[in-house]
């Protein structure tokens, strides 16, 4: 899967590049930016594109407007900090086509950075309008690719585009393709998976896509509990998906006929209500007592899991092993950071599939201890799941 980037860009200066860049970070009640992360990871492409003399336009989408225009949705914040990090003006058009956009983009010289108002504030963005995409083509000689995040919908601003114009992928989505692909087709070994999260529904494609490439899948989380219920242990009141224990019955039989190993947890934390303050306890193996539930995994389980993350050589993660959310139970899957980690440090490769379980890492202080993580939730399952992404497949080819 091999994609032009934009270093196969023979001509840059003086070109309008329109960039889709990810910017839907979280605000606070007063739109504040509470983590800057997404801005920061598209600042290389930016600062390439705008240094070679490119005329920088960049369209993002932030939440999900119901109805056109909200002012708590607005990108003036997302301007405002770009700026401070990229140490440049940038000019920010509340809107991302018509008349004063068309102004502003032909005032625009060399090296200079624009950013448009939220695309999604029409609603031809996802609806992949072929007029609103011919619009927004025609503000810009060549387009780019930087948002990962997105690349799994074929929206106007990331795939429509480019039936108008020639599509090249930025740094990041370049970054996202290299780790994640990796995964899929050449991993070292011994690989192992680590997946987590509260329910198997969300994970069954990629469990079905990694189980033949990998040496050993370790379950955590709360969709342990589904897979323990299969095998008839007992859960107490643990979440448990009922329709999924079918699939969790059929995955354990695949994984025999493969030789794969499935690490499931040897012993749990447990409470008697999901509550922060609950009343706790650890139990082990033999299961979970009626009217208590799983809220994490205990010490043992770690140490178990650590075993297979301390040989691997390439590690995928995603999903918390417990409810990392509450202090109390967050020391399974900050065990598993620090596991990661250190292999990681040993020369593994680490690549963490978004979601959680960045925020998790982030939470343990350990983000800059993984080889890989990646900015696209829904994007990085759903290609590590195999499946095609029309952000990806639109752009040029090697």
């Amino acid at each position: 899967m091999a994609k032009q980037t934009i270093e196969d860009i023979k001509e840059i200066k003086g070109k309008k590049i329109l960039v889709r860049v990810d910017f839907n970070v979280p605000l606070d009640d007063k739109l504040n930016i509470t983590d800057d992360t997404r801005i920061r990871a598209a600042i290389p492409t930016i600062k390439y594109l705008s240094d070679k003399g490119g005329r920088v336009i960049l369209v993002s989408h932030l939440g999900r407007p119901k109805s056109g225009p909200d002012d708590k949705l607005r990108l003036a914040p997302v301007a405002k900090q770009l700026q401070e990090l990229i140490g440049k003006p940038i000019a920010y058009v509340k809107d991302c086509i018509g008349p004063e956009v068309e102004k502003s983009v032909a005032a625009l010289t060399d090296g200079d950075i624009i950013l448009f108002e939220n695309v999604r504030f029409y609603k031809e963005e996802e609806a992949n309008d072929p007029g609103f995409a011919k619009k927004l083509a025609a503000l810009a000689d060549l387009y780019v690719n930087d948002a990962f995040g997105t690349a799994h919908r074929a929206h106007a601003s990331t795939e429509g585009v480019t039936k108008y114009l020639k599509g090249y992928a930025g740094f990041l989505m370049e970054k996202e393709i290299k780790f994640l692909g990796q995964l899929l087709n050449n991993p070292p070994k011994p690989f192992v998976a680590i997946l987590g999260g509260a329910k198997i529904s969300g994970k069954i494609d990629v469990v079905e896509n990694l189980l033949p490439k990998v040496d050993t899948l370790i379950i955590g989380g709360g969709m342990a509990y589904t897979f323990f219920k299969a095998r008839n242990v007992s859960v107490g009141n643990s979440l448990v998906e009922l329709d999924k224990i079918p699939v969790a019955k059929e995955i354990l039989k695949k994984a025999i006929d493969l030789s794969k190993t499935i690490m499931l947890p040897i012993d749990h934390v447990v409470a008697d209500k999901f509550d922060a303050n609950a009343n706790v306890q650890t139990v082990t193996r033999g299961g979970i007592p009626d009217g208590w539930q799983g809220m994490d995994i205990g010490p043992e389980t770690v140490k178990k899991f650590g075993h297979a993350i301390k040989k691997a050589k390439t590690i995928f993660w995603n999903g918390p092993m417990g409810v990392f959310e509450f202090d109390r139970f967050s020391n399974g899957t900050i065990g598993i950071a620090k596991l990661v980690a250190a292999a990681t440090e040993k020369g593994a490769i680490s690549v963490v599939g978004g979601g959680d379980s960045v925020a998790a890492i982030e939470k343990a202080g350990l983000a800059d201890k993984f080889t890989h993580i990646s900015t696209g939730g829904g994007a990085s399952l759903e290609f590590v799941e195999g499946k095609v992404l029309p952000g990806i497949a639109a752009l040029q080819d090697k």
